[in-house]
């Protein structure tokens, strides 16, 4: 099944550039603010996950030859919160999962009869730990190297919280725990916000992630890294073995950031440069007090150094200063670094609307230049009219013959969880293929 990326701001992929080949309206859903949906792929479906006009939670599948698609609504509604975003995965039997709905609260988890069929989605209220799933967040998918499901999500709340992995047997339907600890303990005072695992060039999984003290934003602080072969071993960049669960005092720390030093949660990107080594997009303070990118790359065993820090952004004038809790609109969004040829990385950025790829030269990640590009969703604005006052929110997958899938909506911002004075009227869905086209 593939995997899904989503930008809740107004832009998706940036460099990407893609014709619209079809478009068909799905449903009018809720736009009250923005939370992410789901959009993933079988070897024969299309699968989409949304809360609809009423923010109740709806699943619709179709082949992706074409035809009708079912619908399925499930018993649960998303309030204000866009941390409640929609999780969806086939297992190797053919069961759909579904996970959503989730901010601190007790697990939300549906799942089908091996059929897929939608209209066999079941609440399952447990599974593995009921203690371990009363205030569940952040739900994902993955698959280990064996092809197996793994569930991941954390347990407690900001500022105090575990990340918790589960795997599933398919042939009995049932999970268990996939390792006996905890990935990493906050130790009652702290958590770590996780992007990824991601696997790299080397086939092993690389996650990184910051530590958070409070349910405010301004305290993440300590850049982390850790990588693993089956996601139950973990270890440094250098091979050093990390005892589970990982604790601040034992982590890799990449960048030592201080709290309130300019760096957020879920916007610390990997990606890889042309030898496959780890790269790390996030932002911070610079020594002026301004918001600035910076790509930490490791170096290897022989290096003395370890990993190597480097700011790629020139900003004046410019501090995204963010504090409080709740779901922040967002200024800037990462992306992982690529290689693009020629001893050359990019890496992709949004800052204020605005997408740019930043081009570095690979021997020193020196800056070579910031090209403003186009997004796709600057792309699709001829197609899709967004209110004033709303984004436009893109999630899109690849599909089989180099077309893309893309599910398109309006929606107003984060808005800190909390009720806004006014209800706006529902947007419309669309279901979109594309096709992409050589830059």
């Amino acid at each position: 099944m593939n995997a899904q990326t989503f930008t809740p701001s107004p832009g998706a992929s940036p460099t990407m550039s893609a014709e619209v080949v079809s478009t068909e309206a799905i449903d009018r859903v809720w736009s009250g603010h923005s939370v992410r949906f789901a959009l993933v792929t079988t070897k024969t479906d299309i699968v989409i996950g949304y809360y609809d006009a009423n923010r109740q939670l709806t699943v619709a599948r179709r082949r992706k030859t074409g035809g009708g698609w079912t619908y399925q609504k499930l018993d649960t509604w998303n309030d204000w919160d866009s941390h409640n975003y929609i999780a969806i995965a086939e297992d190797p039997a053919g069961r759909l999962h579904v996970a959503a709905n989730m901010h601190s609260s007790p697990m939300t988890m549906f799942v089908s009869d091996t059929s897929g069929a939608v209209r066999t989605l079941k609440r399952v209220p447990v599974l593995v730990d009921e203690a371990l799933e009363r205030a569940a967040t952040y739900p994902i998918f993955l698959r280990d190297r064996a092809g197996r499901l793994i569930f991941k999500y954390r347990n407690g709340s900001s500022g105090n919280g575990d990340e918790i992995y589960d795997v599933l047997d398919a042939e009995t339907g049932k999970w268990a725990r996939l390792t006996a600890a905890p990935l990493v303990d906050g130790e009652g005072q702290r958590n770590a916000y996780f992007m990824g695992p991601v696997i790299g060039p080397d086939n092993w999984f690389h996650i990184a992630w910051v530590w958070r003290e409070t349910p405010m934003a301004e305290t993440n602080h300590d850049l982390s890294y850790a990588k693993s072969p089956d996601l139950i071993h973990w270890f440094k960049a250098d091979g050093t073995p990390l005892p589970l669960p990982i604790k601040l005092k034992d982590a890799e720390i990449v960048d030592p950031v201080p709290e309130r030093g300019g760096m957020i949660n879920n916007n610390t990107l990997l990606g890889f440069d042309e030898q496959g080594r780890p790269t790390i997009t996030y932002h911070k303070f610079d020594s002026a007090g301004n918001t600035q990118i910076y790509l930490a790359r490791y170096l290897g065993k022989a290096s003395k150094t370890g990993w190597e820090r480097a700011q790629i952004s020139q900003w004046t004038n410019y501090r995204w200063d963010f504090s409080g809790g709740g779901s922040l609109k967002s200024e800037i969004f990462v992306g992982g670094a690529q290689p693009i040829g020629g001893g050359l990385l990019k890496v992709p950025v949004i800052r204020l609307g605005q997408s740019i790829d930043f081009i570095v030269r690979s021997s020193d990640l020196s800056l070579v230049e910031a090209r403003p590009v186009l997004s796709l969703a600057d792309q699709l604005k001829k197609t899709v009219k967004t209110p004033d006052d709303m984004q436009v929110n893109i999630v899109n997958v690849e599909g089989d013959h180099g077309e893309i899938y893309a599910l398109v909506w309006n929606a107003r911002p984060p808005h800190r969880d909390l009720p806004a004075a006014d209800i706006p009227d529902p947007t419309t869905l669309l279901f979109m293929t594309l096709r992409s086209q050589a830059r």
